[in-house]
């Protein structure tokens, strides 16, 4: 259990959508080792099974939830089946998304909307899905995941910015309207963090390990852990008074 009762998540139920794998895995980690049980929704079941004995191991109570966030009925459905299941929801982390890209001139319509449907609408159905459980329940935590392209542009992925970009103004419409219920929503911008996402670019493309250390005042890449601390916060009592905020989890890189 945390040192401080302002962390404690204990008999907490906490949604990580995408939280199979990568940065959803390090959020969902530090929710369960601060006490909360774990419901994670996504597409994959295969690679959620090596993920729900990483959390089983730390004595987490966790379970799997077929999702796909860019339908708006899949998300209603597993939101009911997390109420059945762990009879109540508490948390949602809105981290699901992917990151395809290409120059804005050649972008194909496909790719344009797969990005905003994922990213942005994934983000806006799993929130309208868990709004009546947390309502009902006096309240709750919702953070959604941006990027630090939710700070500046990216020539390479102009569909990708423009839905982190968006994301950040839903969380900021959604702490707005909700607040009369009690639910605090605010957004986490990661830098550039190790992931599957970028490991093939970090491989392949000559000098981009080493400008990205360069950049970062932190000098060195994030791990999907160091969002840990901050998805517990924003999911916990202690920031039951912030809301509508965005907070760059980037060792400096968006500052420099």
């Amino acid at each position: 259990m945390p040192s401080s009762p302002l962390f404690d998540l204990s008999g907490k139920v906490a949604i990580v959508t995408g939280g199979n794998g990568g940065l959803g895995l390090g959020m969902a980690r530090g929710l369960a080792q601060a006490g909360a049980a774990i419901a994670i929704a996504a597409r994959r079941a295969d690679k959620a099974k090596a993920a729900l004995v990483a959390l089983e191991s730390i004595g987490a109570k966790a379970i799997f939830i077929e999702t796909d966030v860019a339908d708006r009925a899949s998300c209603f459905a597993m939101a009911q089946a997390v109420a059945d299941q762990l009879g109540r929801i508490d948390i949602l982390i809105a981290n699901a998304g992917i990151g395809e890209g290409a120059r804005p001139e050649t972008m194909s319509e496909a790719m344009w909307r797969r990005t905003l449907d994922i990213n942005l609408s994934g983000s806006f159905f799993s929130a309208q899905a868990v709004h009546s459980h947390m309502k009902a329940s006096g309240g709750g935590k919702l953070v959604m995941l941006g990027s630090m392209t939710s700070i500046f542009g990216a020539a390479g992925a102009a569909n990708y910015a423009a839905s982190k970009g968006a994301v950040v103004q839903l969380a900021k419409s959604l702490a707005i309207a909700w607040a009369r219920d009690n639910i605090q929503v605010n957004a986490i911008l990661p830098g550039w963090l190790v992931t599957d996402m970028v490991a093939d670019t970090k491989a392949k493309v000559p000098g981009f390990d080493e400008a990205i250390v360069a950049r970062t005042p932190a000098r060195r890449w994030g791990e999907p852990d160091d969002l840990a601390g901050t998805a517990v916060y924003l999911c916990s009592r202690a920031s039951d008074f912030v809301t509508g905020a965005a907070i760059a989890v980037d060792g400096g890189y968006a500052v420099m």
